[in-house]
């Protein structure tokens, strides 16, 4: 079918998440049609490097042999099984395995969702029923911060510390607070040192805890690094800081590795690059390369056995989703993992990461950015008016909209988040890829520019 017919079927049937609705209306949806690598191609043949792995997720590019493959022999041999009342399978069992072998913990479980936003309401979930099986029920607060992402759902929405996903939701729920965003760039005061601000936010988050009271928190999430919210690196010391304040007051912490986790900073693991003590992980995306829905929540066992005792005191642990651990998904997943190690591909994306930096930084000689933040083969531009003062550009998000509209008509799929570019290719991206990538982008800013 043509471009003009999906086009018109598209906005008359399709009710499209994150879009500003109006507008979508009136515009061209990109309609995408197949993709090679790191390149996709729209239904007219046109070309594009798909400049964020599609949402954060696709680590092995498009059009993997291996990954439809094992979809395909896993629909033929055992299409769906559930893992409800003791019934298991083969990609489940041997793929829990694998996530527990490449964890922190030594001994621990694994629970299978669907998408981030469900594993993060698994983890909202799995904390309140421990509190309240080792006689805690008091611990009903939940940590998070401004900015971070964490889905959703209606719990994982309201750990998200983003307005446009609370407004008009009635989110966040009660006894849902979020703690300061770990920006230098946007919040350090005039004066202040970097780890001066580290100390500050440290403090805030303690007496934001004593505020609510010391005993009265569940949990704190976060991201390794702040994804949806901007791309934001936490300073040096930030999460040895925040965990110190943490531990005192006896509250774990949640490490939300969806965007960050299977090699995105350099590391398997989020939560190595940025010297974290995940008391569980939430993970997603990558943990199939995007190619099928499919998240875990994976927990050492001092988390797990309180609660397997309280589940034979209630009769049954009354939590689960039909697709928690589907057979399919469960082995895309696992050949996934078993690629990564095949082509040591977290290595590779070490050797790229530092021409991807290279390149980031260098636009800041734009005189549009104002801030260029990144690590391993994620980064982002933030956009300015003026250098100096950090002052935005005036509707908020215009010339956001603007810079993404003309990456992608020059052949550069990004995610303008506000005025943020954000950037975060496919891992087996290579060097002259990435070159070509940050050639279209410089084109773009300074298309945008003469056109101010």
């Amino acid at each position: 079918m043509n471009y003009k017919n999906l086009a018109i079927k598209d906005i008359e049937n399709i009710f499209h998440p994150a879009t500003n609705l109006v507008v979508h209306e009136d515009s061209k949806p990109l309609i995408l049609d197949k993709g090679e690598g790191i390149y996709v191609y729209d239904v007219d043949g046109n070309k594009y490097i798909e400049g964020l792995a599609g949402l954060w997720c696709n680590a092995l590019g498009f059009g993997n042999e291996a990954l439809v493959e094992a979809a395909a022999s896993q629909m033929k041999k055992f299409g769906y099984g559930s893992l409800f009342a003791s019934k298991s399978h083969e990609p489940a069992i041997m793929l829990s395995e694998k996530l527990i072998e490449i964890s922190p913990y030594e001994n621990g479980k694994v629970f299978f969702g669907n998408s981030g936003s469900d594993a993060n309401d698994t983890q909202f979930k799995l904390f309140t029923y421990l509190n309240n099986a080792i006689g805690k029920p008091e611990k009903k607060k939940f940590l998070a911060r401004k900015k971070g992402y964490h889905g959703i759902t209606v719990v994982s929405g309201s750990m998200t510390g983003i307005p446009a996903n609370h407004k008009l939701f009635d989110l966040p729920l009660p006894n849902f607070h979020h703690t300061d965003t770990p920006h230098f760039y946007r919040e350090g005061l005039d004066g202040e040192t970097e780890a001066d601000f580290v100390e500050r936010l440290a403090a805030n988050l303690e007496n934001l805890i004593i505020k609510e009271g010391e005993d009265k928190f569940m949990a704190m999430i976060a991201e390794p690094l702040i994804g949806a919210g901007g791309v934001l690196i936490p300073p040096k010391g930030y999460f040895p800081a925040i965990q110190k304040v943490l531990n005192k007051y006896d509250i774990p912490f949640i490490d939300d590795e969806v965007v960050c986790g299977f090699g995105r900073t350099g590391n398997c693991w989020g939560y190595e690059t940025f010297d974290i003590k995940p008391a569980s992980i939430t993970i997603a995306k990558a943990l199939s390369s995007g190619y099928i829905p499919i998240s875990a929540v994976i927990v050492p066992d001092e988390i797990f056995d309180p609660i397997k005792k309280a589940s034979n005191e209630v009769g049954v642990f009354g939590h689960g989703y039909t697709y928690s651990g589907h057979p399919v998904a469960c082995a895309v997943a696992l050949k996934t993992l078993e690629i990564y190690e095949e082509l040591n591909l977290f290595s590779h994306a070490n050797s790229v990461a530092p021409t991807f930096q290279t390149r980031l930084n260098k636009m800041l000689e734009s005189n549009l950015v104002g801030e260029a933040r990144g690590i391993g083969l994620i980064g982002a531009l933030e956009i300015v008016k003026d250098k100096d003062t950090k002052e935005n550009y005036d509707p908020y998000g215009k010339i956001g909209k603007q810079i993404a509209e003309t990456c992608q008509k020059n052949g550069l799929i990004v995610r303008a988040i506000g005025d943020v570019i954000a950037l975060c290719p496919p891992l087996i991206i290579k060097e002259d890829q990435i070159h070509e990538m940050f050639d279209i982008l410089t084109d773009s800013l300074e298309e945008v520019e003469k056109s101010l």
